[in-house]
């Protein structure tokens, strides 16, 4: 097949940018540049007061575990990225933008750094938390889901067979649908919470420049998934939908251990029942993002995630530069909306 009509997922490495075959993925790097910023701008100073003064056991034992889940997050989806996923997008446009994506997962694991220090000034509590998928159940739940995935592609240097194609397709959509699109925007909802009530500006602030990328980072691998159903539809069939079906309701279940851990001291106004609801909201998204039918059919329960979505997602792509970004000046255009 010559190189100029190969697919996406055919093996190699296509070098020249020249006639451009996959543009959007070009356009997504180019946003993602202009979306720049950096861990020295939050302030920590009213969170640590917040922590201390203001709320009670319950608040801090999920905070706690909160930042000993983002410790080790995103190096968990760097890894991802590095060993399994960049290798096997053949489109230089397509590893531009993974080459970007892997400069903010560091970026996310600084801030995370930077958040644990000002939150646990204990040096062994810092420890702890670094080795929190060795020494929390909940926490090594949610990790093991995440490297099961991983995994089933660690050794595949070429794709080649369409089980291979398969296979990773589903490591993609377990990156974007359940270790992004549910274990940190579960992790976002409970940021969210506290901000509602006021608290931990801090976190909220820097939080929101995350959420931004990582709603970028899912739109970039479900686009990828799209990409190459259209290249390639055999491959998206009814054994592999279910799978996919499977897969969500298993981070499901991984993510409700954790909110069974992170509520156990009972936090007002939010409960389980809450994020099963929000969880299962997500998950119908991204079964839609698929082009597959939705299986829960639930409200978000949660009304302060509904204004983060119009702050943050709706009108993302139509703001001003000057409203979210550093080091551009003038006016930028966008053609894409979530």
């Amino acid at each position: 097949m010559n190189a100029r009509m190969s697919r996406l997922l055919d093996p190699g490495f296509e070098l020249t940018l020249r006639p451009m075959r996959y543009p959007q993925f070009y356009e997504m790097y180019r946003n993602a540049v202009r979306n720049t910023w950096t861990v020295e701008e939050i302030d920590f100073q009213i969170d640590i007061s917040d922590l201390h003064a203001k709320m009670s056991p319950a608040d801090r034992h999920l905070i706690h575990r909160l930042v000993a889940f983002f410790a080790t997050g995103d190096s968990i989806v760097s890894n991802n990225l590095v060993l399994n996923l960049y290798k096997h997008l053949n489109a230089p446009e397509a590893r531009m933008y993974l080459s970007r994506q892997l400069y903010e997962e560091a970026l996310h694991v600084q801030f995370y750094l930077t958040l644990l220090d000002n939150y646990l000034p204990d040096p062994a509590e810092r420890v702890r938390a670094f080795a929190a998928i060795e020494n929390i159940p909940s926490i090594r739940k949610k990790a093991g889901f995440c490297f099961k995935w991983i995994d089933s592609i660690q050794q595949l240097d070429r794709i080649e067979t369409r089980e291979q194609r398969r296979q990773f397709l589903l490591n993609q959509i377990c990156f974007a649908a359940c270790i992004e699109g549910l274990f940190f925007f579960a992790a976002f909802a409970y940021v969210y919470y506290f901000r509602s009530r006021g608290l931990l500006s801090g976190l909220a602030s820097g939080t929101n420049w995350v959420f931004r990328d990582e709603s970028c980072h899912m739109e970039f691998a479900f686009e990828a998934v799209r990409t190459v159903r259209g290249e390639e539809p055999e491959l998206f069939d009814d054994a592999m939908k279910q799978q996919v079906y499977d897969m969500l309701e298993e981070a499901i279940e991984c993510e409700m251990q954790f909110a069974a851990d992170v509520l156990s001291g009972g936090v007002a106004g939010i409960s389980e029942r809450d994020m099963r609801q929000y969880l299962q909201h997500c998950a119908d998204s991204h079964f839609a993002r698929l082009g597959m039918d939705k299986r829960y059919r639930v409200r978000n329960p949660l009304p302060f995630m509904e204004l983060q979505d119009v702050q943050e997602l709706t009108n993302f792509f139509e703001r001003r530069v000057s409203a979210y970004q550093l080091g551009v000046t003038g006016e930028v255009g966008f053609d894409h909306a979530f």
